[in-house]
């Protein structure tokens, strides 16, 4: 990264995210002598960093913690020649090449060519409980969590398609799966409805939201969940082991609204089957363009795919100190 007599900060590629599509990114650029500059933001790490046991990473025969495996990927991003930054970008400008970005410390950031990797965080419902108990029997993810509790009862929150499809994975798993939806029926598509009523081990409370997730604390695990009727103001406790909160995910693309093109869920709208974007030179990789699979190894992948897409692009496109690219109206 090089200054201009402006001094702005220059580099070839900017990546701008820290989790498992950002450093993947960041690890195949430099390998290709890109030299990139991988700027973090506040949540370096991404999601990755709130997950205790992680089982289901290729390459590793016992559970590993998902922040070791974070600074794993930092680490090795670092060993093959990326820069990391530690700043948190205020406002991007993707109108015309260099791309620029303005970090909340002041600095101006300047790109031929930049990778989005901002993921996407879960929606949570915020109360006290739901924080202690995160990664210790809370979850937002049972693709990731679920083999964790195997013979077991556990509640889903929630009443949109994610929730169904939760419930229904982990109705293979669980001996028990409680279903709690404020409302008095589910948002979810008649046919994962039509699914979930023929587990014969799920069980639908309608008209209920959590009240309090209960537990022990030596170690900290999950025993109960006080669940309140929002019609009627009573109250139950019920047994479960754990709770798995599927309210939908936020993708982290409030940057580029008006610039970038995107789905009308927020997520990053790429060309199928590669990371473009429809900016030449701005590519999206991971969570924040993924809204079907979002896993750690998905979002590694894309990031690969987004580093190849940028070595390609530098090779056939030449660097010009203005280059306009958006159209003159934003999208």
């Amino acid at each position: 990264m090089s200054a201009d007599d402006k001094g702005r900060l220059h580099a070839r590629v900017i990546v701008l995210g820290s989790g498992p599509a950002g450093y993947t990114a960041a690890i195949y650029t430099a390998r290709a002598m890109l030299e990139p500059v991988v700027i973090a933001g506040f949540d370096q790490g991404g999601q990755l960093m709130i997950t205790t046991d992680v089982e289901n990473y290729p390459g590793f025969a016992e559970p590993i913690q998902g922040p070791w495996l974070m600074d794993q990927m930092r680490a090795q991003a670092e060993h093959v020649g990326a820069k990391l930054v530690s700043d948190h970008i205020v406002e991007a400008r993707l109108g015309q090449r260099p791309f620029e970005l303005l970090g909340d410390s002041g600095t101006l950031y300047t790109a031929d060519a930049l990778i989005i990797a901002t993921g996407a965080k879960a929606k949570w419902l915020g109360i006290p409980s739901e924080e202690a108990f995160k990664g210790y029997g809370v979850s937002a993810c049972a693709t990731c969590d679920g083999f964790f509790f195997r013979g077991k009862k556990v509640l889903v929150v929630g009443g949109g398609n994610t929730a169904v499809e939760e419930a229904l994975y982990l109705s293979q798993i669980a001996a028990e799966v409680t279903v709690l939806h404020r409302r008095d029926s589910f948002r979810a598509e008649r046919v994962l409805q039509e699914r979930l009523a023929a587990r014969p081990n799920v069980k639908i409370l309608f008209d209920h939201a959590i009240d309090e997730i209960l537990g022990g604390s030596a170690p900290p695990s999950v025993t109960q969940t006080r669940v309140k009727n929002v019609k009627t103001g009573a109250t139950q406790t019920l047994d479960v082991d754990g709770v798995f909160i599927a309210i939908g995910h936020q993708p982290a693309s409030e940057l580029f609204v008006g610039q970038l093109e995107l789905k009308p869920s927020g997520y990053i709208q790429v060309e199928p089957g590669t990371t473009n974007t429809n900016i030449p030179g701005v590519f999206a990789a991971g969570d924040v363009a993924d809204e079907t699979y979002r896993q750690a190894v998905t979002a590694a992948g894309l990031g690969c795919m987004a580093a190849l897409d940028v070595e390609r692009f530098l090779l056939e496109t030449p660097a010009h100190a203005s280059d306009a690219l958006a159209s003159e109206e934003p999208l």
